[in-house]
């Protein structure tokens, strides 16, 4: 029996509180069909995600989001979950390509990982996050081209900030995101308890992804008047709450060995009502910044990364 529209939304709402909870936190700020959407569309991509992570489980994890992917090509599946996102795509009028382009990320996870260079990470973080920013804007009703390449930005700054977060949770998966020509050759199970020599140059290497994920924090953040006025709330406190998991980081002088950092829902009150109350000073809440261009010097070819104005 098919699934109602209703009854995937209530399952994209359980995984939302329980594995999302700084998106589950800035969603009220959203209007109820922007929430909806967004809703649906975390549990969309949180399904495949789910489908890579659990990869020893999965018989064929490769051949299950190939699946995915001909049901995208066709626009029809018989799992309830991939379904409502297909009819999602479709309401929102997202291009196919763009989830394509998330489950070739999300393929190059199955496996051992390794990033030779920043630019290798930057592709890696487009496919599996800035897509996502990409498909939020349809999500959104956004449709000023301009507004892309800032929504692939603020995507790539968040999982810039997952990648320095969770350094020894993918290092157990047999994943080291951190750059090689930062890192030097160490085997991701070196990550988990580094030596002396190798936690300085994780600290290192943290601190300068971190600093890169500022960058990209502001780029998205320059984009937020493109959104609908309360859709720019919710998507301001999002980002502020997922930047607030670098300052954690930074306090614990990167140690990323210690333990998972998090941000309390204290602390989210808190950046909240900053954002708030600083919002007659913030520009960008009102009015676009250029996006900076040498940001996507390597995302050439990838789509949205250098949309016309």
């Amino acid at each position: 029996m098919t699934a109602t529209p209703d009854a995937a939304l209530g399952r994209a709402d359980q995984a939302l509180a329980r594995q999302g909870r700084s998106f589950h936190w800035a969603r009220m700020f959203l209007s109820s069909r922007h929430a909806a959407r967004a809703t649906r569309l975390y549990g969309f991509c949180r399904g495949l995600d789910d489908l890579a992570d659990d990869a020893g489980a999965a018989s064929d994890p490769r051949d299950a989001l190939d699946q995915i992917r001909a049901a995208l090509l066709i626009g029809r599946s018989a799992d309830a979950g991939i379904a409502d996102g297909i009819e999602l795509f479709r309401e929102c009028s997202i291009s196919p390509q763009i989830p394509n382009a998330l489950l070739d990320g999300l393929i190059s996870d199955l496996g051992v990982v390794r990033m030779q260079d920043s630019g290798e990470l930057l592709r890696y973080a487009y496919r599996v996050a800035g897509t996502v920013g990409l498909m939020m804007c349809g999500a959104l009703d956004v449709k000023h081209p301009a507004a892309l390449p800032h929504a692939i930005d603020l995507g790539i700054a968040m999982q810039l900030t997952n990648i320095c977060r969770d350094v020894t949770e993918d290092a157990r998966a047999r994943r080291c995101y951190l750059p090689a020509n930062l890192i030097g050759g160490a085997e991701p199970a070196q990550l988990i308890l580094p030596d002396d020599v190798l936690q300085a140059r994780i600290r290192d290497t943290v601190r300068d992804l971190l600093e890169l994920a500022d960058q990209f924090y502001a780029s998205g953040e320059a984009g937020l008047s493109f959104l609908p006025l309360r859709a720019r709330f919710g998507i301001l406190v999002a980002a502020r709450v997922y930047r607030a998991i670098g300052t954690r980081l930074r306090r614990e002088n990167f140690s990323t060995w210690t333990g998972r950092v998090f941000v309390s829902d204290a602390s989210k009150v808190w950046i909240t009502v900053g954002a708030f109350f600083t919002l007659p000073f913030n520009r960008t809440f009102w009015r676009p910044l250029p996006h900076q261009a040498a940001l996507h010097a390597a995302l050439n070819g990838l789509p949205g990364a250098h949309a016309q104005p």
